[in-house]
């Protein structure tokens, strides 16, 4: 997995190529929960459930199905999140599913569940660049340094790049110039 720090990147990435106001610090803070919440499945090991069980490490809780969950009571607590529907469910959605495709780009693990309960597969993408971290324990070692320079090169950099990109055409644009 990238660390808990990488995964809250794609809400704060949206978050900074949207027009201010546009995303509300209540939205993006149940974006950032929703992508860090798939991890709560390290649980699993207090209970001694295998890491390849489909309530393990990178299972049920890293599906299209929790995502739409998550997506689901976003669209409930809209009005809370100052958010319309859609943007809530659609946001809190995109930021659940980063958390699992960041997951498949890593080196280590069994792979991710995306399909769950429709498929038990755990999957890979096909380029997995991104160093798997280490838990806790081992998180301030030279193994978690190197996690976290992968991280910075494979995601935080990116992002970071496309947002700047993203926001250099907006500002360029005649509708870009308007504000909110």
């Amino acid at each position: 997995m990238p660390s808990v720090f990488t995964h809250a990147a794609v809400p704060l990435a949206l978050y900074c190529a949207s027009r201010r106001g546009r995303i509300s610090a209540r939205l993006l803070c149940a974006g950032i929960i929703a992508a860090v919440l798939p991890d709560a499945d390290v649980l699993a090991f207090a209970l001694h459930i295998p890491y390849a069980d489909a309530f393990g490490h990178r299972g049920a809780s890293h599906s299209l199905l929790f995502c739409a969950v998550l997506a689901a009571l976003a669209l409930a607590l809209h009005r809370p999140l100052r958010a319309g529907p859609a943007q809530a469910a659609g946001f809190v959605f995109a930021c659940a599913l980063s958390h699992p495709l960041l997951d498949a780009l890593t080196s280590g693990g069994l792979g991710v569940a995306l399909g769950w309960p429709w498929s038990d597969a755990r999957l890979f993408a096909p380029w997995r660049p991104i160093r798997v971290s280490p838990f806790a324990n081992g998180f301030f070692s030279a193994r978690g340094l190197q996690t976290v320079l992968s991280e910075l090169r494979w995601v935080w950099l990116p992002l970071a790049l496309a947002v700047l990109g993203w926001r250099l055409i907006h500002s360029r644009s005649p509708a870009g110039s308007r504000t909110p």
